[in-house]
């Protein structure tokens, strides 16, 4: 699914109109990202969290090259499921 396809969607259902469904959307979007830039994590109770996870640092391999190289300790940002929604999921989720 899509951003547009998200907000055709929750237009229908709300008898909002696109452009106001679409800025909302931005304007979350644009809150998560600006938190998880200063490092603060986003919860939504019975969705899930947007996290910042450190990834240590490494020794990788330049395959084309055949060198070692030393990949740095970074962030990265990730999302964490709730358990009801896991569950949910679960249980509605069709193997094809």
């Amino acid at each position: 699914m899509t951003k547009a396809e998200i907000v055709s969607r929750i237009a229908e259902k709300s008898g909002m109109e696109k452009a106001d469904v679409q800025a909302t959307v931005e304007s979350f979007m644009k809150e998560v990202k600006t938190s998880l830039e200063a490092g603060e994590a986003v919860f939504l109770r019975g969705f899930g969290s947007f996290i910042v996870k450190k990834r240590a640092e490494k020794t990788g391999r330049n395959i084309s090259k055949n060198t070692t190289i030393i990949i740095p300790e970074h962030f990265i940002p990730a999302f964490k499921p709730a358990k009801v929604f896991s569950e949910s999921v679960k249980k509605k989720v069709k193997k094809a």
